[in-house]
């Protein structure tokens, strides 16, 4: 019988013990006696946001299939219980064995978004793990980040061992096999890292080092050693409907953010949104085969109990097999009334048909996004949407029985105007218009539309990361245009506005394009007590600012400055797939707001046809 990590006294102390105790439905035990290798997987985040995490719960499955290695999970423990650990002097612990998460061999690390950085060092730091990989022995975990933060990891690069580019799926067995022989030869904790920096997407940020100039700017970025590879290649799955899913999940014993079955339909993106970095660093598109997601749809509702389904993608309404297996779900689950969810549908292509198959399944609010209110600033960003397509998916969207619809905007695109701001308060009007342009007799209740903004934050392989970001100031000043505007609407109570925290946004633009010497201020806003920076109620912009004033870094020369094309940099030495010529024509194009033709429509040349699968290969043929 497993003894718990912490005492009943203690757990009682907490809010939701249940986050910590493990063996749940689905977790996988195994006798640590029997297997080569401990690998315990991390989400910086509380239980019921890592428990929410489709990458994790592939890497679990596919880990723990293989009988040499055991797979366990660990997420950043709440405040209250951090504050209890630290006091008590109790190591982070792995759910399902209970034990340290320093005695295993490995800690993988999923980054999903930059402000779980200084959880990331609360998690080495209550597992009593040096904080800077230089100073690990093999006493220590091999710490591996993974996710879509490592497409610039240099801000985070001194507290990790390895970043693992590109999907999860490809070379971690290569990784393990080399890992296994190392503990064999009884080599170094060095050279096992040098053996791993051959592995193909595999970077180890202590073979390399940074020049600077004296701006600041980076002049050069090389190995230490000439056998060193010079670029790390982005991996990718090329047959995803023979890829590894979980049929069964680990199911939570609380509620978790996304408390449903996860269907992951497609991956990668035609459309080529030039802010958005997944549309990027996840292409060439590549499908599920349909009759591989009807058995897992089965299979995983059988194995879990959850009364949802949700279709993931970048574009759900993409996936060329939508009305089959919509058609298949209702058939099949419908009945037992399991709910199906639609994230990521492209208004455009929104199909009436689609949504009348489950508008007699429950419904929640429908969400698009229009991105920009005017269509100038639509093709800036390469949105691909017309104003009539938008009112003509919404019409579909009210006729097929819904009546929130949830808009998602940005601020502070690169050539933004205050005409153009204005035109987003306009566009959700007319939103709230088309719905009463229904008869009264066929609506269904009063009509919700919510127009939500974020700001934009300039990403590492995008056309636009080179683009200067707005400061605060700016930021909400914009915010404060469309929201005046708003309540000028004729139909303003059917319209609601909110905004996101400017001071986050641009602290996330830092983040997301600084180099190495960004790890001093993340190190020392975590010694000023942030953590969980992600979540309103413990933000502190105050101590990162003072952190950056300790450290002598300027956060505007990362967030505000606009890069010149020629600039090296921190990520240049990435290779995705995606040239850089592509981005640099793709950035010019977005100045003349010229739109760029969809990966279906035909080949735009962005290097992503390298890759045997998907979209690009079904071109060549």
């Amino acid at each position: 019988m497993r003894k718990l990590a912490l005492s009943e006294e203690l757990l009682l102390q907490v809010e939701k013990p249940a986050r910590y105790i493990g063996n749940e439905v689905n977790s996988v035990m195994k006798r640590k006696e029997d297997v080569a290798v401990r690998f315990v997987m991390c989400f910086p985040d509380v239980y019921e946001i890592g428990m929410s995490h489709l990458g994790i719960q592939i890497l679990y499955d596919m880990f723990n299939r293989w009988d040499d290695i055991w797979c366990e999970r660990v997420y950043s423990p709440w405040p209250d219980l951090d504050a209890q650990m630290r006091r008590e002097h109790i190591p982070l612990f792995a759910l399902e064995s209970q034990d340290p998460v320093k005695a295993f061999d490995f800690l993988g690390i999923t980054l999903q978004y930059e402000m779980c950085y200084t959880n990331v060092l609360q998690i080495l730091d209550l597992s009593q793990i040096a904080l800077r990989a230089k100073d690990r022995t093999w006493d220590d975990p091999i710490v591996i980040g993974g996710g879509p933060c490592t497409y610039n990891p240099e801000p985070i690069a001194e507290f990790f061992d390895i970043f693992y580019i590109g999907e999860g799926e490809t070379v971690y067995r290569e990784l393990m096999d080399v890992y296994i022989r190392a503990k064999e030869e009884g080599v170094s904790r060095e050279e096992f890292l040098f053996r791993a920096s051959h592995i193909p997407g595999l970077y180890v940020p202590s073979l390399y080092e940074a020049s600077y100039d004296e701006y600041g700017r980076l002049t050069a970025f090389t190995p230490v050693r000439e056998d060193v590879p010079k670029t790390v290649a982005r991996q990718v799955v090329e047959d995803l409907s023979a890829a590894c899913y979980p049929k069964a999940p680990v199911v939570p014993f609380i509620k978790a953010t996304q408390d449903r079955v996860v269907l992951e339909i497609l991956r990668g993106c035609i459309r080529g949104c030039r802010f958005c970095q997944a549309g990027m660093v996840y292409r060439p598109l590549r499908e599920r085969n349909v009759e591989v997601l009807k058995k897992l749809a089965v299979d995983m509702l059988k194995n879990t109990g959850h009364e949802e389904i949700s279709l993931s993608s970048l574009s759900s309404s993409d996936y060329r097999e939508l009305s089959e297996l919509i058609t298949f779900l209702i058939e099949n689950i419908g009945s037992t009334a399991v709910n199906i969810s639609l994230p990521s549908l492209r208004i455009d292509t929104f199909s009436l048909d689609v949504m009348s198959k489950i508008q007699d399944v429950r419904k929640s609010s429908l969400t698009f996004a229009p991105e920009a209110g005017s269509q100038r600033m639509r093709n800036v960003i390469n949105k691909g949407l017309t104003e009539e397509m938008i009112l003509e998916g919404a019409g579909q969207a009210f006729e097929g029985g819904w009546n929130k619809v949830k808009l998602y905007f940005m601020l502070g695109l690169p050539g933004e105007t205050t005409a153009d701001l204005l035109e987003i308060a306009h566009l959700s009007e007319k939103v709230a218009r088309r719905y009463y342009e229904i008869p009264k007799e066929n609506r269904n209740g009063k009509c919700q539309i919510t127009a939500s903004s974020s700001f934009f934050v300039p990403k590492p392989f995008t056309p636009f990361q080179w683009a200067p970001m707005n400061t605060k100031k700016e930021f909400l000043d914009k915010a404060k245009i469309v929201n005046d505007e708003m309540k000028r609407q004729h139909n303003r109570k059917s319209l609601k506005y909110n905004w996101h925290e400017a001071d986050l946004s641009v602290l996330e633009g830092v983040l997301a394009r600084g180099d190495r010497k960004v790890s001093s201020v993340i190190l020392r806003a975590y010694e000023k007590g942030c953590m969980f920076d992600s979540w309103s109620d413990f933000f502190d912009n105050q101590k990162w600012m003072s952190a950056f004033e300790e450290c002598g870094l300027d956060p505007a020369f990362y967030a505000n400055r606009e890069r010149d094309t020629g600039e090296l940099l921190p990520w240049d030495f990435i290779d995705i797939g995606v040239s850089k010529r592509f981005l640099l024509n793709e950035y010019e194009r977005a100045k003349q707001a010229d739109v760029t033709r969809n990966c279906r429509q035909g080949c735009s040349g962005c290097g992503a046809a390298r890759y045997k699968s998907g979209v690009c290969y079904e071109n060549q043929n």
